[in-house]
């Protein structure tokens, strides 16, 4: 059963997923989509939430310095967490 609370979504999910599909060539030995999964899930959770029910809700109220701003966080964001799962991988590879 659907209702109107499924359409609730975070506004950066698709972006980030974008942005680590966009990375993830500079990160040839991490191109698992486990991995990648990961990377998405970190990089997520250093994002402030933005929780919206249409993508154009969002989009439509952001000035271009918000909108520059939200590029930018996203990038850093999958940057730091591309080197942070790659050092766990390296860690784990240790053991």
């Amino acid at each position: 059963m659907s209702t109107v609370f499924d359409s609730i979504h975070n506004h950066h999910e698709r972006s980030v997923m974008d942005a680590v599909l966009a990375a993830a060539p500079r990160f040839a030995h991490l191109n698992d989509p486990h991995i990648l999964a990961d990377v998405a899930c970190v990089a997520l959770n250093r994002l402030p939430p933005r929780y919206i029910r249409h993508d154009v809700d969002f989009s439509f109220y952001l000035t271009e310095r918000e909108r520059t701003d939200t590029e930018r966080a996203i990038t850093e964001s999958v940057d730091f967490a591309f080197e942070f799962v790659q050092a766990k991988v390296v860690l784990r590879a240790r053991r």
